[in-house]
This record gives C-alpha cells, sequence and structure tokens, in this order.
C-alpha cells in the first residue's frame, strides 16, 4: 500500500511539476534554434511565436505543427487543416492550462478586445479577441471551432475573414470540455518591406 502510494504521488509529480520543466525547456530551446533558422533566412522548427501580453510582458511561446501529445508537448499546437498565420480561414492553436509547460495556464484572464501577437519570419499578425476566456465552453467533440468559419451556424461556408482561434481544457484537471476564444486579424506588419496593413 505504502509503494503504491509513493508511487501514485511520483506519477503526480512527474505530470505537474516534471513535464513543464522539460517542455518549458525545450520550448526554449525551440525558440532559439527557429530564431537563428529566420536570421538565415529559413523556416524554423516552430512555424511562429506566439505572444500575449494578458499572459506576461515576457510571454512568448512557439507554435508548433500539430495538436498531437508531441506538439502539445513542444509549445502551442497548430491544426494544420486550418489557415495559416494571416490567411482568410481560421488559423487554429492549442495548448495545455496544465502540464507540459501550460503555456496557456491563464487563458481564462483573457479578455474582449485582448491582442494576440503571431510573429513568423516574414510577417508579425495581430488578432483582436471577439471574446472572453470563460465565455464559449464546448465538448470536445464539437468540431466547429476547427472549421473554416468557426460558428456553430456557418457549416461549408466560405470564409471571408482571416480569424484566429485558441483552444484549452475548460478545467484544470479531468474534462470533457475544453475553452474557444476567437479573434480577428486587426494588424500585418512586413518585417521585409517594414511596411503595416490595418484590418476591419
Amino acid at each position: 500500500m505504502l509503494v503504491a502510494g509513493l508511487a501514485v504521488l511520483a506519477w503526480f509529480a512527474w505530470q505537474y511539476f516534471g513535464t513543464n520543466i522539460v517542455a518549458k525547456h525545450k520550448q526554449e530551446q525551440i525558440k532559439a534554434q527557429t530564431l537563428r533558422q529566420w536570421d538565415k533566412g529559413v523556416e524554423g522548427d516552430a512555424i511562429a511565436m506566439l505572444r500575449v501580453k494578458r499572459f506576461g510582458s515576457d510571454y512568448e511561446v512557439p507554435i508548433v505543427k500539430g495538436f498531437d501529445k508531441g506538439a502539445l508537448a513542444r509549445g502551442v499546437g497548430w491544426y494544420t487543416k486550418g489557415a495559416k498565420p494571416g490567411e482568410i480561414g481560421n488559423f487554429a492553436i492549442a495548448g495545455h492550462r496544465v502540464t507540459h509547460g501550460e503555456p496557456f495556464s491563464k487563458f481564462p484572464k483573457l479578455k474582449k478586445g485582448d491582442l494576440v501577437v503571431v510573429e513568423t519570419r516574414r510577417d508579425i499578425f495581430t488578432y483582436k479577441l471577439r471574446n472572453s476566456g470563460t465565455s464559449i465552453t464546448v465538448p470536445f467533440t464539437t468540431s466547429w471551432p476547427l472549421w473554416p468559419v468557426p460558428d456553430p451556424d456557418a457549416r461549408r461556408q466560405k470564409p471571408t475573414e482571416r480569424l484566429i482561434t485558441l483552444l484549452t481544457c475548460s478545467e484544470l484537471f479531468h474534462t470533457n470540455n475544453r475553452s474557444v476564444v476567437i479573434g480577428e486579424l486587426v494588424k500585418t506588419y512586413d518585417k521585409k518591406q517594414g511596411t503595416t496593413a490595418t484590418n476591419g
């Protein structure tokens, strides 16, 4: 019984502390390597860097391809069947609230009107949130947050806007639901040309 109890405690310690240490170290490596690759004019291991002022003035997390466990342990995951950063359609990303670096631990603090910045090798995209981090909760089986038009009434509609959708677990521990925040592109900065374009 004692050994079993210690094993359970060790598992929880690894999940809620160990995975954070390993993941944050890995994320820093990916960030550094990607920035070096960008300096050489090539795409990096991460497709972009994510900055959210509401999460802290020094918050910067790599966005990597995929929604699988491996991707979400390396940063914020990108739904590869959706739009790329800045494109017309739905640029959907997801991250953990706890474990594996917990990049979205402060997700419930997001407010309507907050700005989310996505920097790629060529551009810096600024999105403005349409809702808060607690206003939309859906079951994990709900698919509309990944649609080209992320709206439950917009199945098969052709996208006309450049949107971002952020997803995470709605509760800290076991949950069957996820929280959803949607934002619209309001500004694009072309790093090479040094020009800024506004949307909306």
